[in-house]
């Protein structure tokens, strides 16, 4: 799969996630991560924004923002603030499974039908402080996507998914460097 552990640590690999529950033993599990150069509270307030129609997704803007630019700015009404809350995707909505500030959040789609398929997709963002003693002088995002695609053309659709997954969170770990700062590893 492409970009499947993009800038991922082994250990960032092995660590459990949260989310990582929603999907017991997915057929894709991809884990990528950035380090940047802005605390851990300011980059999840760019998480948090996130969605199409809002913040957009900081990726390619044309395949999942409709040719609209994401953000650049810190638009606080455009924040989820809770579990519970819908991320508008374009066609479907994600769900915020988990938000923990400024430590997680989850996005899930869970149970979607399609004809004749169920579709299980989750996105998880954890962030951990960088610097020493704890102290934060940037922040280290590990992202993973975990993904199932059920019915006849499951295993087709999972790898598409996957692939897809993988070149467009490249790009919004990317973007997201672009607004934050990239650290050095």
């Amino acid at each position: 799969m492409l970009f499947e552990h993009w800038g991922a640590t082994e250990a960032e690999r092995r660590r459990t996630l949260p989310g990582d529950d929603l999907i017991a033993e997915p057929p894709v599990s991809a884990t990528r991560s950035i380090s940047l150069a802005t605390e851990p509270g300011e980059v999840f307030n760019w998480l948090t924004q996130m969605g199409f129609g809002k913040a957009g997704w900081y990726s390619y803007d044309l395949l999942d923002n409709l040719g609209r630019r994401s953000a650049t700015r810190l638009e606080p009404s455009w924040r989820v603030e809770r579990a519970g809350e819908l991320v508008p995707g374009g066609p479907i909505s994600f769900e915020v499974t988990h938000l923990v500030r400024p430590d997680h959040v989850v996005l899930a789609v869970l149970d979607q039908g399609l004809p004749g398929h169920r579709v299980d997709f989750t996105l998880a963002y954890q962030l951990r402080p960088l610097g020493p003693g704890g102290e934060a002088t940037g922040t280290r995002l590990v992202s993973r996507a975990r993904i199932r695609v059920a019915g006849p053309l499951g295993r087709p659709a999972t790898a598409v998914l996957g692939a897809g997954d993988g070149v467009m969170v490249r790009r919004q770990l990317l973007g997201l460097a672009e607004r934050c700062g990239r650290a050095p590893t």
